[in-house]
């Protein structure tokens, strides 16, 4: 057995299925033992691509997504959406080749220490320098991907490592992280705190937001008599899609964050946005985390208990009991949240169609799917999606803000739904991150539909300029009027082009009838997204 089948067969006991790779040297062998093994791989075009894909199977399944690229640049072109996984709190593996042990400090080819440049990016990373660490070093990486506050993970893989001959016993057994449970009497504490109050509020991250939590929000909310809100947005406290809630908060007289950072979403928990006599409780699997709270709350932070969200809102269903009747409060909250602001007008006064109403027929097509997966990535067309459209499985570009991700979002989405309409909403700036990968779509036989909002500018930053520079002070934020359905079909991909409202629909039908990766670019008015930046 070679190290490289210490790294496919403890994948394959992990039960991973799927990675998302992109060749280079120094893997190959990883590539042949992924043929004993049983997994498949799918080659993208960037390596930062492969990394979303395998981010998008995480947040979709719980389990480990897997990205294998090879050495220092292929490495380094994998690293952005590492800040974005760690963000989403996404169990992510990034493996990547790397120059043998036996040439450490001789100048071997790609030599980079790759476990002090991913450092800040990920949970653990790590650079086995045998068969046996190889071993103990995976199995480790897999688990402490899960364990805690999900994240993204990273192993050098050497490649006199991989080549090396090992004993069987070099693949690790134990691959299931222990989840950290609540101290004795903290339970009882939040207990009694919400139950106490009049306008509770429960918080949480991306890790149990709607699409990850499988239902428990409401089944905590029903317990507990009071809201439960994931913030997952970029945006924090203003995500689009809470509508009018940041208004609310200064109402709360008690908060419980539930594996969500009192960070910037929620403006540190300060006052406007809560009132002074909020009292905060906080449970976080991260003690820096926790000591951040204990400096920002102060006094208001009634207690703060170091365990996992995931069992957390499992002994809060399991135990609470709603004692009062707040569904004049929960009532006020679900309206805020519903609450819209919208152009009156279809059309703009110059004839390009308004973001609202690209929208309004994409949730005609995720309403009638049958297992939809919606995908949403981009500056300012990007939050009015986020604003407008639903489904029950929704991934984001989540509270990193970074753009770009969404191709590869949508790709590996398909590649763990097979069956399912995935339907990707992005603007023009986000859409020529990695627009190749609709050849690596049409390669795999992923299809998807990806919505185009073109309004021929980087519209975030335009909007941004335009409120604090003034009209005359606008520079270096346009683009092209660019013609990607053209390229998507030079691709190999279904390619719509659409300038009049009344064309959007039969062009997300005839898109979704190709069968085909699919790109309907839509000429839109550029407007400003309906919630402004949070930072």
């Amino acid at each position: 057995m070679r190290g490289a089948d210490v790294v496919a067969q403890t994948l394959s006991a992990a039960g991973v299925k799927t990675i998302f790779t992109l060749s280079g040297n120094q893997i190959m062998p990883v590539f042949d033992a992924c043929i004993d093994a049983d997994i498949r791989l799918i080659h993208v075009r960037h390596e930062a691509a492969a990394v979303f894909m395998a981010d998008a199977w995480a947040q979709l399944t719980g389990g480990v997504g897997v990205a294998l690229v090879t050495a220092a640049p292929g490495f380094a072109n994998a690293l952005g959406p590492l800040y974005t996984a760690r963000a989403s709190e996404s169990p992510v593996l990034l493996l990547s080749g790397d120059s043998p042990v036996a040439a450490d400090g001789l100048g071997p080819f790609q030599e980079l220490d790759q476990a002090a440049v991913a450092a800040p990016l990920v949970k653990a990373a790590y650079r086995p320098t045998d068969g046996v660490a190889l071993g103990r070093d995976m199995a480790a990486a897999l688990k402490t991907a899960r364990s805690g506050r999900p994240g993204p993970v990273q192993v050098a893989l050497a490649f006199d490592v991989l080549n090396e001959d090992v004993v069987d016993t070099a693949v690790a057994g134990d691959l299931d992280s222990q989840p950290q449970t609540l101290e004795a009497g903290a339970l009882e504490t939040i207990l009694e705190t919400l139950s106490a109050a009049d306008r509770p509020l429960v918080l949480t991250g991306p890790f149990l937001n709607t699409t990850r939590s499988k239902g428990r929000l409401d089944q905590a909310a029903n317990a507990l008599g009071a809201p439960v809100l994931s913030l997952e947005s970029p945006r924090g406290l203003k995500d689009p899609a809470l509508g009018d809630l940041p208004g609310i908060f200064a109402a709360a007289d008690a908060v419980l964050c539930l594996g969500k950072k009192v960070d910037f979403a929620v403006n540190f928990g300060r006052t406007p946005v809560f009132d002074p006599a909020c009292k905060f409780l906080v449970v976080d699997p991260e003690p820096d985390h926790l000591d951040r709270a204990r400096n920002a709350l102060g006094d208001r932070l009634i207690g703060a208990w170091k365990a996992d969200a995931g069992p957390t809102i499992e002994a809060l269903i399991s135990h609470g009991s709603d004692t009062k009747n707040r569904e004049d409060w929960r009532a006020k909250v679900a309206g805020a949240i519903a609450a819209r602001v919208s152009p009156t007008e279809d059309v703009s006064p110059e004839g390009r169609i308004q973001p609202i109403a690209v929208c309004r027929e994409v949730q005609k097509v995720l309403d009638q799917a049958n297992d939809p997966v919606l995908v949403l990535d981009g500056g300012e067309f990007g939050q009015w999606a986020m604003a407008l459209l639903s489904a029950p499985r929704r991934l984001i570009n989540g509270p990193a803000g970074a753009i770009g991700g969404g191709i590869g979002y949508a790709i590996g989405a398909k590649a763990n739904r097979p069956d399912a309409t995935v339907i990707a909403v992005m603007g023009d700036g986000t859409a020529g991150f990695h627009l190749s990968e609709f050849e690596t779509a049409v390669r795999n036989n992923l299809p998807f539909v990806a919505i185009i909002g073109n309004d021929a500018r980087w519209n975030a930053e335009y909007q941004i300029q335009l409120r604090d520079f003034g009209e005359n002070r606008l520079i270096g934020c346009e683009l092209s009027p660019t013609r990607y359905d053209l390229a998507v079909a030079g691709l190999g991909g279904h390619g719509e082009y659409v300038t009049n409202l009344d064309q959007l629909a039969d062009a997300l039908q005839r898109a979704l009838a190709s069968g085909l990766p699919a790109c309907i670019n839509v000429e839109i008015e550029g407007l400003a997204a309906p919630a402004g930046p949070s930072h």
